[in-house]
């Protein structure tokens, strides 16, 4: 499951993963309000929180993030992704390099600094 994160500073979107993240999830949650927050704002700033109760994604979930991202790759200014899961973080990692926009993993225990970071 998606959930928003509430109460961030413009124009920072937030989503938390829980639970076993579905193509679902991606399509009716959060590709419609990021694609809403990229029409309205232009360049946003992306806060994913893979917590405690994160299990893993749906094949076609994970296939949805991939094209959206490449999709939107420009609309970024920074994100930044809280987890504790070493396979995502490691796979994130290896990835942001490729990204115009800066891209920061956190763990969960600091999850505050991640927020602060990508509103700076």
């Amino acid at each position: 499951m998606l959930t928003p994160i509430w109460g961030l500073p413009e124009p920072i979107i937030g989503y938390e993963a829980s639970g076993h993240v579905t193509n679902a999830d991606y399509k009716e949650r959060m590709i419609p309000a990021l694609e809403k927050a990229i029409a309205e704002k232009g360049k946003i700033r992306f806060l994913f929180v893979l917590g405690e109760a994160f299990e893993g994604y749906e094949p076609t979930a994970m296939w949805d993030d991939t094209f959206f991202g490449l999709k939107h790759m420009k609309d970024f200014e920074r994100i930044a992704v809280v987890t504790d899961d070493s396979l995502y973080a490691g796979a994130i990692r290896l990835f942001a390099p490729m990204m115009p926009c800066e891209v920061k993993v956190f763990p969960l225990a600091d999850r505050d600094a991640a927020k602060a970071w990508v509103a700076e």
